[in-house]
């Protein structure tokens, strides 16, 4: 399952202009690149927590949309915040999802991945890319892009692994938290857990 979670993002660690292809179209070019990337790269197959934090960081995050996808995860408590605390349960959420998908990049072996015919109108502005994993003995698993076309280009707000919505997953227990002890009770939650997974690791992201 890891190296299924780090492809969630390791398809967009790429310089391609978003604006350049269509959603789908992008999602394969990326996700070849960046395949032969960890192919070549023994560092990162050997578990370099700096090289991969470091390709994560430069590559990944200009093609997912963060506030977006931070704002889903809190849900209804997301207009109740200020906008410093968005700004910091953003910072705080994209830490814990990169340093996330950062520890599962040197897992890649062998896996296949498939691309489903993108089900979309040219003028479409919201998409939704398919896409199948195929691993040796087991069972083939589906990840599923959410992405939405803005003035920078098209940007992903959400992942589906398996079905299962990313920040659906989240928005559980973040409404819980806040529930709890407000939104300042979650962003300290989601800082401690980044401040756990940087003992882990060893290696504090940009």
């Amino acid at each position: 399952m890891k190296v299924v979670i780090a492809l969630c993002f390791s398809v967009f660690a790429s310089a391609v202009s978003a604006q350049d292809l269509a959603p789908d179209a992008q999602v394969k070019k990326i996700t070849d690149e960046v395949i032969g990337v960890i192919k070549q790269d023994k560092d990162i197959q050997g578990g370099n927590q700096k090289k991969i934090n470091d390709l994560v960081d430069a590559k990944v995050l200009p093609y997912f949309n963060f506030s977006h996808m931070t704002a889903l995860a809190v849900g209804r408590n997301w207009p109740k915040a200020s906008a410093e605390q968005q700004k910091m349960l953003t910072s705080e959420f994209r830490t814990l999802l990169v340093r996330t998908y950062s520890s599962a990049l040197s897992t890649y072996k062998n896996q296949v991945i498939e691309f489903k015919p993108l089900r979309a109108a040219a003028a479409d502005t919201d998409v939704t890319v398919r896409t199948q994993v195929k691993q040796p003995g087991a069972e083939p698993i589906s990840i599923d892009y959410s992405m939405e076309k803005i003035p920078s280009g098209w940007k992903v707000y959400d992942v589906a692994v398996g079905g299962v919505s990313l920040v659906t997953n989240y928005r559980e227990t973040f409404n819980a938290e806040i529930r709890d002890g407000g939104v300042d009770s979650l962003i300290k939650s989601l800082a401690s857990k980044n401040r756990s997974l940087e003992t882990q690791t060893g290696s504090k992201p940009k």
